[in-house]
C-alpha cells in the first residue's frame, strides 16, 4: 500500500491508534497558532544560537552564538531579555588566515562558540573556532567581560578542547573542574579525539596512532552520571570490524573512568581506560538505525541510581522520502554489562577483528580500579579497546519508530501525574523544525501534540530543559523560543483534557478547567487525569455536567453558526480535525437530500426544501463522542425547517423521514459519472492498444522490400520459417518482409543495414 494511502487510512478512516502501530500526533499546531504560544528572542547582527548554559536557580540562560556570548534573564516565564552581552570574534590576523586557507569569510571564519561551562560560582568557560583556530577564554560573572591576558588574547589554545570546523560535531561537559571534550583535534578533520583538560591533573586523550577511534568520527554527546565513576560518550564512527562492501556506519558508546591518570611508562598522557562498543537501534526485517544525531541521559529518581540513555537514530540507507527515525533507549546496565564481557581484537595476519579468547588479567583491563595498572595490563589495553558485545535497547527494540521525519535532538523530562504516578515525557526536534512532545506509555508512546516551530523548514540546533520552570528553551539559527512544557488552556472540557493524555495536565472540577497538574499538591481528589487510557467516560463522570465541550464553563458545545443559502446554492460545512486520532462524521437533518462528504471531512450540501436544518459534525475518540462543529441552513423558501429523525454517520446520503417521499436523484447522478468514468477508462485502454497494434504493424510493413520480377526471383538460402526456399512467395504467398536489427535509417543513409526475410 502506497505511504500516501495508508496515512490517509491511519489518519482518517479509522483511529490511527487502533490500525497503525506508528504513533500519530494527536493534535498539529502550524507555525504561529495563538492556541500555541512561544516566546521568541533575537538579537540584531547576532546568528546561530547554539550552545545553552542554564544559571542556577533558572533565572539567567547563558548564549553562546557566533562572534558573541549573551546573558539572558529568564525568570519570568513568557520573557526573555539581554542583560549582558560580549562580543568576541576573531581578530583580523585570524581571518586573514583563515581566509588564505580557502575558507569563507562570509560563512565559516567567524568564532562560533562550541563550549560554555560553569567553571565555578565566578567563572564561565567558553571556547570557540576562532577562525578555524580554536581559543578558550574565561568569562568573570560579575560585570559578564572575558578575562585576558596582558595582551588581550586568549591565553588558551583550544585545540583538543573545541573543532576548528563549525560544521564539525562535538561535546564537551565539565566533572569536578575538568573538561572532557570530544572532538576533532586537526584543521582536516580526520583525527578524532576524547581529551580531558583543567584541573590539576595530567593532560589526558586518545591515542591516534593506534586508531582507537576512526578518522571520520562524530561526537553527539557526553555524559557523568551523579555517584559514577565514569564519563560516557556518543558518537558514530566507521565500523573496521565489518567486511561491508561500502562504508558502514555505526553507533557507539565509549567510557573512561575519572580517576584515570594515564601510564607510566606505557600510554603515558594516553587514556589507559578507553573502550568503546556498538550500540543496536533496529527493527526486524528492516534497515538498522545506524546513524546517531543526538542523545540524552536521565538519571533514575527511584533510588535505584544509574540512568538511562535516550539517542534518537536514522538509517543511511533510507527508505521512503524523508526515510525513518527511531529512539533507542539504553539503560546503564546494559552499557556495563557489555563492557564487562569479551574483548575483540585484531589479528594482524588476516587482519580481521576475532573474539580475545587468551587469558584473564587481574585487575581487569579497563576497569575504573584507583591503583596503578601494570605494564602488561597497559599494553594490552592498546589493542583492546573495541568490546564484542552490542548493547541491546529497552526491551529489545526501539521506544518509538516515525517515518518521513529527522529527529535531531531530543530532551527527557520526568514528571508525576497527580495520582502519584512518574510519566517521561520526550521533546524531539526534527530537521525541518518541528517539536513533537511524546509521553512514554507501557503500551506504546503517545505523541501529544506537534508544534511547528518556524514558518520556513529550518533545523533545531539545541534544546534544552528548565524542568523548574516548566520551559524548554530551543536554539536555531535566527534565535531562542521558549515553549511551555504545558498548554492546559486549550482544552476547555473534562473529555478534551483527558483525551489529551498529557501528564502535564489535569481537570480541576472545582474550578471547571484544565490545569497545570504540577498545582495538584496534596489533596488530589479534586483532580481528574487519565494518562494510560485517556477515556472520558470512565473519568468524567465524577464532573458528569462538565463533559462535553464549553466555552468559559457556560455553553456546551460549539456555537450553532446559523445560514441562509439561496435555492440550489452550494454550501460548504467544515468539519474541524481537533485530533487526528478521532472518526468524524455527521448528524443531519431528516428530511436531507442529499450532499457529498470530501476528504478532509467537509460536507457539501446543495441547498434544496428538504436541507433546512441542523447539521452537527461529531468526533469520537476512546469511545467518546463530542460535537467539534453546529450549522443551522435556514430553509430557502422562508418555512421552519422540522429537523426530523437526525441521523448519524452518513457520508454520502441518508433517507428522508419515514413515510415521506424518496429521491433517488443523487445517487443516480453518482452512478452516471462513475459508469461514464469506466466508459472512459476502457475506451482510453482500448485506444491505446489499438495504435500499439497498428505501431506493431507499421514496423514490419515499413522494412519490405519490392517484389522482384517474376523472371528474378531468388530463393531463400536459409529461410527462416523452416520450409523450403523461396516455397511461399513462388507459390504466389505474401511477399517475403525483411526485419531491420540495428534501428531504422534515414533516407540518406548509406551504412549497411543487416537484414532477416521472414515470412509476411
Amino acid at each position: 500500500m502506497p505511504t500516501a494511502a495508508l496515512r490517509l487510512l491511519c489518519g482518517v478512516v479509522v483511529p490511527a491508534a487502533m490500525l497503525c502501530a506508528e504513533p500519530l500526533p494527536r493534535v498539529a499546531f502550524p507555525s504561529g497558532d495563538p492556541r500555541r504560544i512561544l516566546t521568541r528572542f533575537s538579537q540584531e547582527n547576532v546568528s546561530h544560537y547554539d550552545i545553552f548554559l542554564l544559571g542556577e536557580g533558572e533565572e539567567e540562560l547563558y548564549v553562546g552564538a557566533r562572534d558573541t556570548v549573551l546573558a539572558l534573564a529568564v525568570g519570568a516565564p513568557g520573557t526573555i531579555h539581554a542583560k549582558a552581552s560580549i562580543t568576541w570574534g576573531p581578530t583580523a590576523e585570524k581571518t586573514s588566515e583563515c581566509a588564505f586557507k580557502k575558507k569563507s569569510q562570509e560563512t565559516e571564519c567567524f568564532n562560533f562558540i562550541r563550549v560554555l561551562v560553569a567553571l565555578n560560582q565566578t567563572h564561565l568557560y567558553v571556547c570557540g573556532t576562532y577562525a578555524f583556530s580554536p581559543a578558550c577564554t574565561y568569562i568573570h560573572l560579575e560585570n559578564f567581560t572575558l578575562v585576558s591576558s596582558g595582551k588581550s588574547q586568549p591565553f588558551l589554545d583550544g585545540k583538543g578542547q573545541c573543532p576548528f570546523d563549525p560544521q564539525h560535531t562535538y561535546t564537551a561537559l565539565l566533572v569536578d573542574g575538568e573538561l572532557y571534550a570530544g572532538t576533532m583535534n586537526n584543521f582536516q578533520g580526520n583525527e578524532p579525539i576524547i581529551s580531558r583538560s583543567l584541573g590539576s591533573r595530567t593532560l589526558l586523550k586518545t591515542d591516534a596512532f593506534l586508531r582507537w577511534l576512526s578518522a571520520d568520527a562524530a561526537f553527539v554527546a557526553s555524559f557523568s552520571i551523579p555517584n559514577d565513576d565514569k564519563v560516557y560518550f556518543f558518537f558514530e564512527e566507521t565500523a573496521d570490524e565489518f567486511d561491508f562492501f561500502e562504508r558502514l556506519l555505526v553507533p557507539r558508546v565509549a567510557r573512561v573512568c575519572k580517576s584515570d591518570v594515564g601510564g607510566d611508562k606505557v600510554l603515558q598522557k594516553k587514556w589507559t581506560t578507553f573502550l568503546k562498543a556498538q550500540l543496536v537501534c533496529s527493527q526486524p526485517g528492516r534497515f538498522p538505525f545506524n546513524v546517531i544525531h543526538h542523545a540524552f541521559a536521565l538519571p533514575r529518581r527511584d533510588g535505584s541510581g544509574g540512568a538511562d540513555f535516550y539517542a534518537v537514530f536514522t538509517s543511511q540507507w533510507q527508505a521512503g522520502r524523508a526515510g525513518s527515525a527511531a529512539v533507542c533507549v539504553y539503560s546503564q546496565e546494559a552499557l556495563e554489562e557489555v563492557f564487562e564481557g569479551k574483548y575483540k581484537e585484531l589479528n594482524k595476519e588476516s587482519s580481521r577483528w576475532t573474539v580475545y579468547s587468551g587469558p584473564n588479567i587481574s585487575p581487569r583491563p579497563g576497569s575504573c580500579s584507583m591503583g596503578p595498572s601494570s605494564d602488561k595490563a597497559l599494553t594490552f589495553m592498546k589493542d583492546h579497546f573495541l568490546m564484542d558485545g552490542k548493547v541491546a535497547p529497552s526491551q529489545g527494540r526501539p521506544l518509538l519508530v516515525k517515518t518521513d521525519v529527522k529527529y535531531t535532538r531530543i530532551a527527557v523530562d520526568e514528571t508525576r501525574g497527580v495520582l502519584g504516578a512518574v510519566y517521561r515525557v520526550m521533546f524531539l526536534a526534527t530537521e525541518e523544525g518541528f517539536l513533537h512532545k511524546a509521553v512514554e506509555l507501557p503500551a506504546g508512546p503517545h505523541i501529544v501534540e506537534s508544534i511547528q516551530l518556524f514558518g520556513t523548514p529550518e533545523p533545531v540546533k539545541n534544546l534544552l530543559l528548565a524542568p523548574g520552570k516548566g520551559i524548554l528553551y530551543i536554539g536555531y539559527s535566527g534565535g531562542i523560543l521558549q515553549v511551555p512544557l504545558a498548554n492546559c488552556s486549550q482544552h476547555r472540557s473534562c473529555a478534551e483534557c483527558v483525551l489529551a493524555r498529557d501528564p502535564y495536565c489535569a481537570w480541576h472540577i472545582a474550578r471547571s478547567s484544565c490545569q497545570p497538574a504540577r498545582a495538584a499538591s496534596g489533596d488530589n481528589s479534586g483532580w481528574l487525569q487519565d494518562v494510560e487510557e485517556g477515556s472520558p467516560a470512565a473519568v468524567c463522570h465524577r464532573g458528569r455536567s462538565l463533559a462535553m465541550p464549553h466555552t468559559h464553563g457556560v455553553h456546551e458545545g460549539p456555537p450553532v453558526e446559523r445560514l441562509s443559502p439561496s435555492l440550489n446554492a452550494v454550501v460548504r460545512l467544515a468539519c474541524p480535525r481537533h485530533s487526528a486520532l478521532a472518526t468524524y462524521s455527521w448528524q443531519q437533518p431528516g428530511g436531507w437530500g442529499g450532499s457529498a462528504l470530501l476528504p478532509n471531512h467537509t460536507l457539501v450540501v446543495i441547498v434544496r426544501r428538504g436541507t433546512a436544518g441542523t447539521y452537527t459534525c461529531l468526533a469520537t475518540e476512546n469511545g467518546y463522542t463530542w460535537p467539534v462543529a453546529r450549522y443551522h441552513l435556514q430553509d430557502p423558501l422562508g418555512a421552519t425547517p422540522q429537523d426530523g429523525p437526525a441521523q448519524e454517520g452518513l457520508s454520502w446520503g441518508t433517507p428522508v423521514a419515514p413515510g415521506g417521499p424518496r429521491s433517488y436523484w443523487p445517487q443516480f447522478v453518482t452512478v452516471t459519472v462513475l459508469l461514464a468514468v469506466t466508459l472512459a477508462a476502457a475506451g482510453a485502454l482500448a485506444l491505446a492498444a489499438y495504435c500499439e497494434q497498428l505501431k506493431a504493424k507499421s514496423k514490419v510493413q515499413g522494412c519490405s522490400v519490392p517484389r522482384s520480377p517474376p523472371g528474378h526471383r531468388h530463393r531463400e538460402k536459409a529461410p527462416l520459417n523452416g520450409g523450403a526456399p523461396g516455397g511461399e512467395e513462388e507459390r504466389g504467398g505474401s511477399p517475403a518482409c525483411c526485419l531491420q536489427l540495428d534501428g531504422d535509417n534515414g533516407p540518406g543513409d548509406s551504412t549497411g543495414t543487416a537484414r532477416l526475410p521472414v515470412t509476411a
